[in-house]
């Protein structure tokens, strides 16, 4: 694979192009769990070195992301100063810059400072206008996930075995239920993510957002408390005044976002039902729709209540 990846990148990075291959080095990124990301260094022979990171898409990721719409908004979320410079792609993969950084952990991500400076980033990302439909797509992908999930079958005796016990006939119903409740809520629409991106609702982009304090360990016992959510919220809605954020819009906030945090256990635990069966990436996916969904099941009554009494609310006056 490293002559390929080195003839990709001489190809597509500027300067590359007539360095010898001894000068270039490839290591691995870790904590991706969709694609295989590569850390690409090049030596010009002057004692300048610098790198980019080659992001190989993992098989059959065509089935969970739209690769047309990503490549569409990546230009103009680097525009707006939002993840790595698009330098070129190819087959089964894209090259970008590389950003020097740290993966935040869930520690870093509740620590007040750094939670409204995310919140603040947040808000501006939702800023950007991406071209083309403005249409969410949350349901219509919940949908096609199931769809897919639905129907596939393991070599492994113990996983097929353990698949079976989804009963996805009540997930569709629960779906269902939860896509007429949330609509009712009329959350604002903006684009979300990078690489699963598209228009979709502010409360499931936010939801998303605080289901990742658990890690991929899924300990939820980490999901934000309502004080911390709305020191969050605050921060969100009015990043120059946050102080002056009423009660009345974080209290909707609060009922939005916790919500489609149902959507967002849904959509990742079917998502990682096909990753199960199609990934070539050492994660137990079949167990992460376990640890997702049980927690979709723990927190649905209570969520929906939050909506419902919520509603009848407003509707009473």
């Amino acid at each position: 694979m490293t002559p390929r990846i080195i003839g990709i990148c001489k190809e597509l990075v500027r300067g590359w192009s007539s360095l010898d291959s001894s000068r270039f080095s490839i290591e691995t990124v870790s904590g991706g769990i969709t694609n295989m990301l590569l850390k690409v260094s090049a030596e010009d022979g002057k004692g300048n070195k610098s790198s980019v990171t080659v992001r190989l898409y993992g098989p059959n990721t065509d089935l969970v992301i739209d690769r047309k719409r990503e490549l569409q908004a990546i230009p103009h979320l680097s525009a707006a100063g939002f993840g790595a410079q698009l330098l070129g792609t190819f087959e089964n993969g894209m090259v970008q810059s590389f950003i020097y950084a740290r993966t935040l952990t869930p520690s870093d991500m509740k620590e007040p400072r750094i939670a409204a400076e995310i919140a603040k980033e947040i808000r501006r990302f939702h800023q950007v206008d991406i071209p083309g439909s403005k249409e969410p797509q949350l349901w219509d992908d919940i949908f096609k996930f199931m769809k897919k999930a639905s129907i596939l079958e393991f070599e492994d005796k113990e996983k097929q075995k353990r698949y079976e016990t989804i009963s996805f006939r009540k997930i569709q119903d629960e779906v269902k239920e939860l896509k007429d409740l949330s609509d009712l809520l009329h959350a604002p629409l903006y684009f979300i993510d990078f690489e699963y991106g598209s228009y979709s609702y502010r409360g499931y982009d936010i939801a998303n957002h605080f289901n990742e304090y658990a890690g991929y360990d899924c300990d939820y016992s980490l999901y934000p408390d309502k004080n911390s959510q709305y020191h969050f919220f605050r921060n969100y809605l009015q990043p120059d005044r946050p102080s002056e954020v009423q009660l009345q819009d974080l209290d909707a906030l609060y009922v939005e976002t916790n919500t489609y945090r149902l959507a967002s256990h849904i959509y990742w635990a079917l998502w990682a039902l096909i990753q199960a069966k199609v990934s070539p990436i050492d994660f137990d996916y079949l167990g992460y729709f376990f640890l997702r969904y049980d927690e979709y099941k723990k927190q649905r009554e209570s969520c929906l209540s939050l909506a419902e009494s919520s509603l009848s609310a407003l509707k009473n006056g």
